[in-house]
């Protein structure tokens, strides 16, 4: 089998595993179906995900001059507590802050390498949980907007990590904890704004990844400079694929690069 397009987030299905689907202009790829077989990757040229040229890939899937023109790289969406748009004040596009900032958010607790807050829209659950490879999640606040997500996870990254160590997180060195306990403890230190949005009764959520095999000593695979590569593959874990030899490679920090995918 021979695929090639454009890379971008995998799409993903919650279930005992979760699927994931590679997504490509003209066709899709059921990557669980990939576990056990040769995979080759080969770069072949860059293409913004907003531009479409074939230039450099500079973050998130944009070259330099979208990234830093486009809404969707703007500071508010890695801060959420810079956003504006429930203030009706623009930043690059005020359509569409305001699509994406005034609908309900949630602050949670994810359990990947350790437990961190972070924030999602409402819609993102579970997904943006299976994105960071969490085998355990919990929502504390629900509120209405993006902004008050943002200054209850700043509030809270006080007294908790907001990072994920992705290696950690790919060898599995994790351990189940108790986030309802997390999630009480951590209600003193809600801003005022966000207390009425604290959710009292809920249970975490159990994710389970379909990984045969995790890595002892992950090794990143830089796929621009190595230009092709050929492994077998053993697992998918948020946003990685983990090959028997250790190598891993992230598809979500490798948007934007348009390379051939070959399955023996």
């Amino acid at each position: 089998m021979q695929f090639e397009g454009v890379l971008t987030k995998m799409e993903t299905e919650n279930g005992s595993p979760i699927q994931y689907y590679l997504i490509l202009e003209s066709n899709f790829i059921n990557v669980n179906q990939l576990l056990d077989k040769n995979v080759t990757l080969k770069f072949i040229k860059y293409q913004c995900l907003n531009c479409g040229l074939d230039r450099p890939i500079f973050r998130q899937g944009f070259c330099k001059s979208c990234f830093f023109e486009v809404p969707q790289a703007a500071d508010w969406v890695m801060r959420p507590e810079l956003s504006k748009a429930h203030l009706d004040q623009e930043d690059r596009d005020l359509e569409f802050e305001k699509k994406v900032q005034i609908q309900p958010h949630v602050v949670y607790l994810a359990n990947s390498s350790n437990i961190k807050v972070g924030v999602t829209r409402k819609s993102q659950v579970p997904t943006r949980w299976i994105d960071q490879g969490a085998h355990e999640a919990i929502e504390i606040v629900e509120v209405p907007n993006r902004y008050l997500a943002g200054i209850t996870e700043v509030a809270l990254k006080d007294h908790i990590s907001d990072k994920t160590n992705w290696r950690t997180m790919l060898k599995n060195e994790i351990k189940d904890e108790d986030l309802v306990a997390w999630r009480n403890e951590l209600k003193q230190f809600i801003p005022e704004e966000a207390k009425p949005y604290y959710i009292e009764n809920n249970t975490e959520t159990n994710l389970e990844f379909p990984v045969l095999q995790y890595p002892i000593k992950p090794k990143s695979l830089n796929l621009e400079k190595a230009i092709e590569y050929t492994g077998v593959l053993k697992g998918i874990k948020g946003q990685y694929l983990i090959f028997e030899d250790q190598t891993v490679f992230n598809i979500r920090g490798n948007e934007g690069l348009y390379v051939g995918i070959s399955v023996l």
